[in-house]
């Protein structure tokens, strides 16, 4: 379990020319973009974190695991092209055994300004396949003995996932066609609204689940889907939670009662718990803040986990940081600035954010949730502050496995 990946060598697109069959960017360098930042242990709390790795399957439940453009002024034109690289020599010793790649179709730019396009990410979809079956360590995962399988034979399963059902438009058939070319998760919205419910980004967050939206719930009980609200607004988190003959999950989020960022209220972390739900704590961009702790760190993210764990049990917490080798902060500089139209809406509420110590500096990184390769973090900080074993795996991969059995 948890150990180095048999990595083969393989580079992403490796079977194809660059500059004859695809334009070649310089992208970043994958785990020492920024300076890595280990939670330190002593010696014997090290040796426990290494047999604990060594004895348990390790589940990151929302993750961006490509490389992207060293100069994020190229994103765009990257994503444009349709192909995002895949990180297979980080991964391999990221110690992670599954890991869901939410792909990034909201940034499938090949004929919009605004991603999210049915042809688009069908195209993501496929090219990424093709990539990956050309090499040997990361797995297309579709089941729970896939993930097992990864586990104990050196590889990384990957589940592919998107984050938003908005390329399915009305049609409920096309739950089945994502299913059938190995979705395994799937949104019900992005922060915008869509046919299937309300979007956390919205000025009015009235809405909640259609009927539309409540058909596709139904629909993806049937086939398996795994549900995620990890961008809905609370009402529609809830209702969602509601309608689904199966736990429903958030696959990156955190507690708005204490932190601020990418967050969900009390009502929704307590509607996952009732429901045998989970809720992954995320924490992209510039991370988790909260008052103890206002620049986004492991730190913040961990006070985030343990608010969690004490308000749902620990059954229901497990974690998704979205994090993706890159400047994560950068590529929303350049994302946002392409949508079109860019009006404020009256009445948009404006968070007033909390400040920031004297003498205390943002990097412009979540230290120590940079990259996914820092997901281990999470276990070595969980070591280091006296939680057991058991309470650890629960965290780290176990509450996933057992979503993920009650669902697939």
């Amino acid at each position: 379990m948890g150990k180095e990946k048999k990595h083969d060598g393989y580079k992403a697109f490796s079977y194809l020319e660059p500059g004859l069959d695809y334009k070649e960017y310089k992208l970043t360098r994958a785990t020492d973009r920024v300076t890595p930042y280990v939670v330190p242990l002593s010696e014997n709390e090290e040796d426990h974190f290494e047999e604990f790795v060594e004895k348990n399957i390790i589940i990151d439940l929302h993750e961006h695991p490509v490389l992207w453009p060293e100069d994020m002024g190229e994103a765009m034109d990257l994503n444009h092209m349709g192909r995002d690289f895949m990180a297979y020599e980080a991964l391999s010793r990221a110690r992670i055994d599954c890991v869901f790649d939410h792909l990034m179709d909201g940034t499938a730019y090949i004929t919009s300004y605004s991603g999210w396009k049915w042809s688009d990410v069908i195209h993501d979809i496929g090219i990424r396949l093709c990539d990956i079956h050309h090499q040997s360590m990361v797995t297309h995962c579709k089941t729970v003995s896939d993930i097992k399988y990864a586990a104990e034979n050196g590889k990384v399963a990957m589940v592919l996932a998107l984050e938003s059902a908005t390329p399915i438009e009305n049609e409920l058939d096309r739950i089945d066609i994502l299913h059938g070319i190995g979705i395994r998760s799937l949104g019900i919205c992005y922060s915008e609204s869509n046919m299937l419910g309300g979007g956390m980004g919205e000025t009015n967050q009235d809405s909640g689940l259609t009927d539309f939206g409540y058909d596709a719930v139904k629909r993806m009980n049937k086939v398996g889907m795994l549900i995620d609200v990890g961008h809905t607004n609370d009402r529609t988190a809830i209702e969602t939670i509601e309608a689904s003959d199966r736990p429903v999950y958030n696959s990156h989020s955190g507690p708005a009662a204490i932190a601020q960022g990418h967050t969900n209220g009390d009502e929704v972390l307590h509607a996952f718990a009732e429901n045998d739900g989970i809720l992954a704590v995320g924490g992209a961009g510039r991370g988790l803040r909260t008052k103890e702790n206002p620049v986004g760190s492991i730190e913040s993210y961990m006070e985030c986990v343990e608010y969690c764990i004490d308000l749902m049990g620990i059954d229901n917490v497990a974690c998704g940081p979205d994090t993706l080798y890159g400047d994560h902060q950068g590529l929303y500089v350049h994302w946002f600035a392409r949508r079109l139209g860019k009006q404020v809406r009256p009445g948009r509420p404006k968070e007033e954010e909390y400040p920031i110590p004297q003498g205390v500096t943002d990097p412009g990184y979540v230290r120590g949730l940079e990259n996914p390769n820092e997901f281990m973090n999470i276990a070595r900080w969980m070591i280091k502050h006296g939680y057991t074993d058991e309470e650890t795996a629960k965290i780290m991969g176990k509450n996933a496995l057992r979503l993920l059995g009650a669902v697939w």
